[in-house]
């Protein structure tokens, strides 16, 4: 009896786990604990070991001479160093192939050119395992959060999921800045004229916080946080009107500053909520 057929996974689909990295590592100062074990074993040719950020040699020269290391406890221990080190460089070579590839086609070369540099036959092959380099690099990108496949089809869909977070951020800033415009000038009129508005205590609270917001007021989330405010300012004062309990001290240049927010609260009431969907 044949065995059913299992599903195979789609091209795009994000992979389950994260595939198991070396990642960051200080590589200059594990070469720098190397030498050091060489230097305890008074090693006769270490004088000729390449500096602890060149890597590949200083790693081809503790191959040569890992017999220098007299003790088996210092040869086991600097051999997984090197294991160590050897997979960092590995991990590093696709993100820096990768990279070249960009430069060699930003100049117009062509995939046809590039296929012996890459140990493949034809064009469309280089452009595929172009793309399979890529997926290297793309876990180091900001706009990038799960684990994708190295397949080109993987590779193309998490890009440009990756370029619309980016344009999304983006709009978000250019927006958050548009705001900000429009809306600190009124923030700083209701401060300016805060002694003539009324001095209830929600009010007071909101106008105070307005007042530790505003001065550093740049990023998507502060104006958010600084429209918010504005906006309860504005609820308080005309709850204040409708029930009666208004001050009969409100100046008429607090009474202008407060309208022009109720004014720009009422105008821009959709762009607080997209700009806060934006941040979440």
């Amino acid at each position: 009896m044949a065995r059913p057929s299992r599903n195979s996974a789609s091209k795009t689909k994000p992979l389950l786990k994260q595939p198991v990295r070396v990642g960051k590592l200080n590589s200059a100062l594990l070469v720098g604990e190397l030498r050091k074990l060489h230097e305890e074993a008074e090693d006769p040719n270490l004088h000729r070991m390449p500096g602890d950020k060149e890597l590949f040699g200083a790693l081809q020269y503790l191959e040569a001479h890992a017999g220098a290391l007299k003790t088996a406890d210092a040869r086991g221990k600097a051999a997984i160093t090197r294991v160590q080190l050897w997979q960092y460089l590995r991990e590093q070579a696709d993100i820096h192939q990768s990279k070249a590839i960009d430069d060699a086609r930003a100049a117009n070369t062509e995939w046809a050119q590039l296929a012996a540099a890459l140990a493949v036959n034809t064009a469309s092959a280089a452009y595929n395992k172009a793309l399979r380099l890529r997926a290297a690099a793309l876990p180091h990108s900001p706009h990038n959060e799960t684990a994708i496949r190295r397949t080109p089809e993987a590779v193309l869909e998490a890009e440009r999921l990756a370029a619309a977070r980016a344009a999304a951020e983006r709009r978000a800033q250019q927006e958050a800045a548009r705001q900000h415009r429009l809306l600190a000038p009124v923030a700083s009129r209701l401060l300016q004229h805060r002694a003539g508005l009324d001095d209830g205590q929600d009010i007071t609270y909101w106008l105070d916080e307005i007042a530790a917001v505003l001065p550093s007021c740049e990023t998507p989330t502060q104006l958010v946080s600084l429209a918010t405010y504005v906006k309860a300012v504005v609820r308080e004062i005309a709850k204040a009107e409708r029930s009666g309990a208004s001050s009969a001290d409100t100046t008429e240049e607090a009474t202008l500053a407060y309208l022009a927010a109720a004014e720009l609260v009422s105008r821009d009431r959709g762009t607080v909520g997209r700009l806060s969907l934006s941040v979440q």
